[in-house]
């Protein structure tokens, strides 16, 4: 049950507006300049349309367009003018806003980044992507871990990108650090429609958490986005779902006291707590050690594919990308989580 939309809201619930935008085209400054003010327009449409709304989510990419270009001078920072415009436009509609950039990286290629700002403007979650959707984009793999924070109405929320969510550890480890609706901003265009529907129910279902879904939508002439906004229940059920309509809004209310209800009473299928308890009917607490061969060899840096040494593509010169001669330099802390104990952090040395 999505309270129609949204359009009534109950006290414990928290109203969510998907917006398809329009896929842009931005190959320079000034088209750059042009889309972020698009944006904060459509932050003002949300309000107006949705006054009960609380979070209003931009697909990937709805700042730069597919283009893929890693031009130094259409590359953003967190203390530009661009993110300090989505800043202003959640102050001036007293509401929350998840937005994308692609992150200027001093130290190598650009950062495909997830920002979420609370309504007094001030940044609560700051993510960069993981899995880039290889051959075909250049990002920097993220290194800053996949951080959970307290939303609007006391929900934990989780952003991952795109790609992100065709792993279903991806969003285990969103439930693992206690997100109650993953939120999942994308740009794919229609090849993967069958892939996204799928992936965003069993994310839901497999840890019994509200899953909410965007991808951009509309033509720029080369690649044609599919929208499907999505907004799927704990138990795997679509309670919202958009077509390939731009701009259009796609609003549910979700309930997070229902994911916790379920998370505490549940014993068929309560999976994200019986994946560390396994057969607990048969031994005390259940078996909690870690079986899977895969897991053991990624943690001492082992791991590898039967088939590893037929993999055809294994960098991006299929898509034009010379193969890169860096290794990746491991994670480091997410300055956003290690000062928000003190205070608002001082971010401008982040990108």
């Amino acid at each position: 049950m999505s309270g129609l939309g949204g359009l009534n809201k109950t006290p414990s619930g928290m109203v969510m507006g998907l917006v398809q935008l329009q896929l842009p085209v931005v190959d320079t400054p000034t088209q750059l300049a042009a889309q972020t003010q698009r944006i904060v327009e459509m932050v003002g449409k949300a309000r107006r349309s949705y006054p009960g709304m609380d979070l209003v989510v931009f697909p990937e990419y709805s700042l730069h367009g597919l283009s893929m270009s890693t031009a130094d001078e259409l590359m953003v920072t967190l203390d530009g003018p661009e993110v300090a415009a989505f800043k202003a436009a959640c102050v001036a509609h007293q509401i929350w806003g998840c937005f994308s950039i692609m992150e200027k990286n001093p130290g190598g290629m650009p950062y495909n980044t997830g920002l979420v700002i609370d309504d007094q403007g001030q940044l609560q979650l700051y993510y960069r992507k993981y899995h880039p959707w290889v051959p075909v984009e250049p990002w920097e793999p993220g290194n800053m871990g996949i951080p959970v924070i307290t939303g609007p109405k006391g929900v934990k929320l989780a952003l991952i990108i795109c790609h992100d969510g065709m792993f279903p550890e991806m969003a285990r480890e969103c439930a693992y650090q206690g997100a109650e609706v993953m939120i999942r901003t994308a740009g794919y265009t229609a090849p993967i429609r069958h892939a996204w529907q799928i992936t965003n129910q069993a994310n839901a279902f497999q840890n019994l958490m509200v899953t909410a879904s965007v991808c951009l939508c509309g033509s720029d002439g080369t690649f044609d986005s599919m929208g499907e906004a999505m907004v799927c229940n704990f138990d795997g059920t679509v309670m919202a779902q958009g077509g390939g309509r731009p701009d259009e809004i796609v609003c549910a209310e979700v309930r997070a006291d229902l994911v916790r209800e379920a998370r505490q009473h549940w014993g068929v299928e309560n999976n994200i707590y019986q994946f560390f308890h396994r057969g607990y009917v048969a031994v005390k607490g259940g078996a909690q050690d870690c079986p899977y061969t895969f897991m053991q060899d990624m943690v001492a840096s082992t791991a590898r594919l039967p088939w590893e040494a037929e993999v055809a593509h294994t960098d991006g010169r299929s898509c034009g990308f010379a193969p890169p001669t860096r290794h990746f330099q491991g994670s480091e802390p997410n300055l956003l989580t290690a000062a928000a104990a003190t205070a608002q952090p001082d971010l401008k040395d982040a990108a």
